[in-house]
C-alpha cells in the first residue's frame, strides 16, 4: 500500500505540538561558499548532499571541499506548520487477545491544531514509510532495512467530539418504529427487560443501567456553571451475583465503551500520560481510558481491588469531567464526558445486614 491512497478510522491518542517544517531549504558549503537550493519531499525525513557541488564555481577549488561540507540557511529558507500525530484502532473494533494497532501521521499546513487526543477521526492520506538511520551509515544494517510505515495526511473527517456524535444512518422505517415505541406507556418496562435479558430479576438494577446507557442532558447555568449529564452506578454485592456480566453487556450494546478490570488499571492508564517521543525526543500528551472513551462508558470491574491512589485520579474525570495534566512543561485540560459503571465486593466479601453501609464499603468518602 506504500503510495497509495488510503482511508483510516480511528480515535487520536497523542498529538505533538506545532511545529515548523522546512519546504525549500537553502545551503551553503564551508569551504567555497557554493550556494544550492533544495526542495524538501512531503513526509518525515529527508538527507543533505554529502559532497560538494561546485560546478557553478569553477574558480574555486572543489578538492578542498570534504565530505558533509554544507551548512543550513535558516533565513532563507520557506517554511510550513508540521504536526505528528498517532491514530489507534477504536477500542470496539479490537478484537479479544488483540492489542490495537497504532499508525503515525504526518499533517501539513491547515491541518494543524484542528484536533485533540480522544477525538474519533477519518483520515485520508498517501500510506509511506521512512528510515530511522542514523546519517553517514554506510552498512546494510537493520535500521536502514526495516522502515517505520506513516500517513501523509491529505484531509481529516472529525466524527466525534464528546457528546457531539455523527448522527447514525437511520431509515425511514427506524424512525417510525422508535417514534411508535416512543408513544408505547409500557416502555420503560420493555426497555427494562431488553437490559441483560439472559440474568433473571435485578429490575432496579437493569433500570439503572438503562439510564446510564440512555444519558441525561447537561445544564449549564445562567453563571456559566456546567452539571454533568452522564450517571455513574457503583454494583456493589456478593460474588457471583452477575455483576460482571452486566459490565459485560453493557459493553456490548454501548456505541463507545472501554472496559477494564482492577490491577490492569493505573491512573496514568486511566486519565492521561505524558511521553517522550522516541523520534523528535520532545514530551507528548497521550489519552488514557477516560479520554478514549469520550462521549461513551468506562466499565471498571473489581473496583474495590484497584490500589487507593489509582482510585483517587479518576474523581475530577467523574465530577468535572475533565483531566487536567500538568507534567513535564506541559499544562492542559482534556474532556473525559463519560458515564462510570464499576462493579465491587464488600468489605468482608459478603453483604452483611446487620452491619451498617459504610462498615461494608472500603472507599474514601469523596469517591462515594
Amino acid at each position: 500500500m506504500v503510495g497509495k491512497l488510503v482511508v483510516v478510522p480511528g480515535i487520536l491518542t497523542a498529538v505533538s505540538k506545532p511545529v515548523v517544517k522546512a519546504t525549500k531549504i537553502v545551503i551553503q558549503c564551508k569551504n567555497c561558499g557554493h550556494i544550492k537550493e533544495l526542495s524538501v519531499h512531503k513526509g518525515i525525513g529527508g538527507t543533505l548532499p554529502r559532497v560538494c557541488d561546485n560546478s557553478n564555481n569553477p574558480g574555486q577549488g572543489k578538492e578542498k571541499c570534504r565530505v558533509d561540507p554544507y551548512f543550513i540557511v535558516s533565513e532563507k529558507c520557506t517554511y510550513m506548520n508540521h504536526q505528528t500525530m498517532k491514530i489507534q484502532e477504536s477500542p470496539e473494533a479490537v478484537a479479544t487477545g488483540e492489542i490495537p494497532r497504532t499508525y503515525i501521521m504526518s499533517c501539513d499546513r491547515y491541518l494543524v491544531d484542528k484536533t485533540s487526543p480522544g477525538n474519533r477521526v477519518k483520515i485520508v492520506g498517501v500510506s509511506n514509510v521512512f528510515s530511522s538511520s542514523k546519517k553517514g551509515t554506510r552498512n546494510i544494517s537493520p535500521d536502514s532495512i526495516v522502515k517505520t510505515s506513516y500517513i501523509q495526511v491529505l484531509g481529516m473527517e472529525i466524527e466525534q467530539t464528546g457528546h457531539h456524535i455523527k448522527a447514525a444512518q437511520l431509515s425511514q422505517a427506524d424512525e417510525e418504529r422508535i417514534q411508535s415505541l416512543a408513544k408505547d406507556p409500557d416502555i420503560y418496562n420493555k426497555i427494562q427487560k431488553s437490559i441483560a435479558s439472559a440474568i433473571y430479576g435485578h429490575d432496579n438494577i437493569k433500570m439503572a443501567i438503562a439510564c446510564l446507557l440512555f444519558g441525561g442532558s447537561s445544564k449549564i447555568l445562567p453563571d456559566k456553571t456546567k452539571l454533568r449529564g452522564d450517571a455513574n452506578i457503583l454494583l456493589l454485592g456478593d460474588p457471583s451475583t452477575a455483576k460482571s456480566q452486566l459490565l459485560k453487556f453493557v459493553e456490548r450494546v454501548a456505541p463507545i465503551y472501554v472496559y477494564t478490570s482492577e490491577k490492569g488499571s493505573s491512573a496514568a492508564g486511566l486519565t492521561a500520560s505524558v511521553l517522550r517521543d522516541p523520534t523528535t525526543g520532545e514530551f507528548q500528551l497521550e489519552g488514557g481510558a477516560m479520554v478514549l472513551a469520550d462521549g461513551g462508558v468506562v466499565c471498571i470491574d473489581e473496583f474495590d481491588k484497584m490500589r487507593a491512589q489509582d482510585r483517587v485520579a479518576i474523581h475530577e474525570a467523574m465530577e468535572q469531567q475533565t483531566i487536567s495534566i500538568a507534567k513535564a512543561g506541559i499544562t492542559t485540560i482534556l474532556n473525559s464526558r463519560t458515564s462510570v459503571i464499576a462493579a465491587a465486593n464488600p468489605t468482608y466479601w459478603k453483604y452483611d445486614d446487620l452491619k451498617t453501609a459504610a462498615e461494608q464499603i472500603e472507599f474514601q468518602t469523596t469517591i462515594l
